[in-house]
């Protein structure tokens, strides 16, 4: 970590600032100096000209490693995408094989301004070792199914108890950038039991807990025969829901769940690409700030398997033009809602103290290149950041004090994608052979249906 860098004659909101930063700490926001006795004091000095800072990203739902998915089995119904493309090859990933994967990912967000993200994914240990190398922040859960097997239930508490342990010294090594949070998948993959035992997991050691909830119709209709209860409601009748819980997608919801995830302060992550790629319909933001959920709603990419990148500048402008036209009301979800919703709000929600420029904060933020055709010209930045730019207009990425690329280079990059190439080549050369053999075999009339 740097010890101090100074930004100087940066534009922030309007006007030329310089910025101090000390350790992981903005500690001062002042007029340009008009001297180089500033400079001096500084270990690292930065040329804000013809840039303007703006805090870094949030990324609320993703799976990393599912970037070495990046193209693979697209426009297929959800179910038979999962089932049949997924979860198979994700049944043959290794730890290695996240590790570079996650590696590619902490890449594409760091280039294009996102400096934390909200994953869900197997092999823990490979997704906090690449977090940990890359500078970036995260909150990390391990994937927790069960599908009613009770013994594959206590396997996920066992499990979920040693990671809990072991991420007390990623965070130690990390400088607190690492969040062991639990991830329960859903409610159709995640028994009763396990839910309940997540929910007194998570009360006693204070933990965040990262599920998806009411994603499709099917989910919902699938609730309601199983449970009598819609998703919100049955989560509440076991008294799931609370500020700590942070429910990915949210598209399927009545006004009454909307009400019980107000009461219970629930943080709700919109998905608008991976929701249109994969038609699970449209969020009810409109409705949802009706019912005073607007400061809790996050935003998120999903993975790049149904996405299929992770720019958070893309998902911004996603987020408020599918408003606008679902509502038909060009006044829906404005711009200044949408970046909110992937800095402050998310800010708060994973009790970060970051998402807003000012004295005191984390030093975790952009400088965005105003010679960036998509800012010329700038009558309002943050018309520009959400329905203009995407994110090659980063210049710099700063993550807790830390200079994470300047120029547009990240070192080491080189490397990450090679090696990366390499682990899908591996995984779906086999995937290649599994289904050339399964081929073989019906044609030569040994297998059948």
């Amino acid at each position: 970590m740097a010890s101090s860098i100074l930004i100087k004659n940066v534009l922030l909101w309007g006007k030329e600032r310089d910025i101090r930063i000390e350790g992981n700490r903005i500690v001062e926001i002042s007029e340009p100096s008009s001297g180089d006795a500033r400079s001096v004091e500084a270990e690292f000095v930065i040329d804000g000209k013809k840039k303007a800072a703006i805090p870094s990203l949030f990324n609320a739902h993703t799976h990393a490693a599912m970037t070495l998915f990046r193209g693979y089995a697209d426009d297929l119904p959800l179910h038979e995408w999962l089932s049949e493309k997924i979860w198979p090859i994700e049944a043959r990933l290794t730890e290695e094989d996240v590790y570079w994967g996650t590696r590619l990912a902490c890449l594409e967000m760091t280039k294009t301004g996102t400096t934390f993200f909200n994953d869900m994914y197997w092999h823990w240990h490979g997704t906090a070792r690449a977090v940990l190398e890359s500078g970036l922040r995260a909150a990390i859960s391990a994937v927790f199914v069960d599908f009613g097997d009770p013994a594959a239930t206590e396997e996920q508490k066992r499990r979920n108890e040693q990671l809990f342990s072991a991420a007390r010294e990623f965070a130690k090594r990390s400088d607190g950038r690492i969040i062991f949070a639990l991830g329960p998948h859903a409610i159709y993959t995640v028994s009763e039991e396990a839910l309940c035992w997540t929910r007194d997991f998570a009360e006693k050691n204070d933990l965040l807990v990262h599920i998806h909830l009411a994603e499709t119709q099917a989910e919902v209709e699938e609730c309601v025969k199983k449970h009598g209860k819609r998703p919100v409601e049955f989560l509440a009748s076991l008294d799931f829901l609370n500020e700590r819980v942070i429910a990915a997608h949210c598209v399927h919801l009545s006004r009454k769940e909307m009400e019980i995830l107000r009461e219970n302060d629930v943080k709700i992550v919109h998905n608008p690409a991976s929701n249109m790629k994969l038609a699970s319909g449209v969020m009810p933001y409109e409705e949802m700030k009706r019912a005073g959920l607007q400061k809790n709603i996050l935003l998120g990419t999903d993975g790049c398997a149904s996405n299929n990148n992770l720019d958070m500048f893309e998902e911004m402008k996603f987020a408020s033009l599918l408003q606008k036209a679902h509502t038909g009301d060009p006044t829906a979800m404005p711009a200044h809602e949408a970046f909110e919703m992937a800095t402050l709000n998310a800010a708060r929600a994973f009790r970060v103290d970051a998402g807003e420029i000012s004295e005191g904060k984390l030093a975790d933020l952009l400088l965005i290149d105003l010679n960036n055709e998509s800012f010329v010209p700038t009558h309002n930045i943050i018309s520009n950041i959400v329905f203009a730019a995407n994110g090659n207009c980063v210049d710099t990425v700063i993550c807790n004090g830390e200079i994470l690329m300047q120029n547009r280079h990240v070192k080491g990059e080189e490397e990450v994608r090679e090696r990366a190439r390499a682990v899908v080549a591996k995984l779906f050369e086999s995937d290649e052979r599994g289904e050339s053999e399964g081929v073989r075999k019906r044609e030569s009339g040994r297998v059948r249906g």
